[in-house]
């Protein structure tokens, strides 16, 4: 089991490499830089124009200048926000808990909803509450997340005012830190409670028609220990498949929840580098996300090994 895990961990190196690589290149093709952004179309000075390329180390070769953030890189250093002078990968670490609270919630309530509906569901097939849920699952899946996220702030913020419309603050274990949670938590694990119920369910219709739980059911045993000690942890899989992917893509796909609610994490940060051409800053994020997707792939695998033990024995 431990040389399956270090064989992941060993491709993870020329993924890394690869996605720093078309990150630094593609950011420098779109038009501008951060010269552009701090003197404005109205700017007319080559000379400061000058000095500042000179400065943030622009007016070198692409070649240059990749190497030297990348044997910074190679040596733990993600570099200097062009906007602030701060290190970039502080930079992160102060955004990454807010964001990566954010997902946890999203996942624990997409979790909470899916896979016992999903069970459920998968139960009692053709049934009025089998239809409920596949109906639920379909308006799920259609929503956009910013107009969901849009609906909750106008009925729960303005119309009830029950909760905060927008903003964030450093954890605590308090309501007045969890109020500013709920909305974009619910924004966010709404739809991906919807794709892990059609997963759960179908995975679990699949193995239902088992031989084994047949045999299971012929035994004599009580539907209740059929369902949760045999089909639902064989089902789980795929779930499990679906839920890591949720979660490393999360982290970089809450940009548009935390715009709307004026979260304080990561994707408020990626924003404002694209903004300001803050080229480490946004390098720094990109692989720091892949990375985090890649970390999620291997816990997921790890899973996997627990969940089945013929990947154990033949890798």
């Amino acid at each position: 089991m431990l040389h399956i895990i270090l064989l992941r961990v060993l491709a993870t190196i020329p993924v890394l490499f690869g996605v720093s690589l078309v990150t630094f290149f593609l950011i420098r093709a779109v038009p501008g830089d951060i010269v552009d952004a701090l003197a404005g179309e109205e700017f007319d000075n080559p000379e400061a124009i000058d000095q500042l390329r000179r400065l943030f180390g622009l007016d070198l070769p692409l070649y240059q200048q990749f190497w030297m953030w990348f044997s910074g890189l190679l040596q733990g250093d993600l570099g200097t926000s062009f906007r602030t002078g701060r290190p970039v990968l502080q930079e992160i670490l102060d955004r990454f808990p807010l964001t990566l609270e954010l997902t946890l919630a999203a996942l624990v309530i997409s979790v909470a909803i899916a896979v016992p509906l999903g069970v459920i569901s998968a139960t009692r097939r053709n049934s009025g509450l089998d239809m409920g849920v596949r109906v639920a699952s379909l308006v799920g899946l259609s929503i956009p997340n910013f107009w969901l996220g849009i609906l909750l702030i106008a009925f729960f913020s303005v119309h009830l005012r029950w909760l905060p419309s927008g903003g964030s603050n450093p954890f605590a274990f308090s309501w007045d830190h969890f109020q500013f949670l709920i909305l974009p938590a619910v924004t966010l694990g709404s739809s991906l409670a919807a794709e892990t119920m059609r997963m759960t369910r179908s995975s679990m219709l699949e193995v239902l028609a088992q031989d084994y739980v047949r045999t299971s059911r012929a035994k004599g045993l009580g539907e209740h220990l059929v369902i949760f000690r045999h089909a639902l942890r064989n089902s789980l899989i795929p779930v499990v498949t679906v839920v890591g992917i949720q979660a490393g893509a999360l982290l970089g796909g809450t940009v548009v929840v935390e715009q709307i609610f004026s979260w304080g994490g990561l994707g408020n940060l990626v924003v404002r580098a694209i903004s300001q051409r803050d080229y480490p800053l946004l390098q720094g994020l990109i692989l720091f996300l892949a990375l985090f997707y890649i970390v999620m792939s291997l816990i997921v695998d790890i899973i996997y090994l627990y969940l089945d033990p013929r990947l154990r024995r033949h890798g």
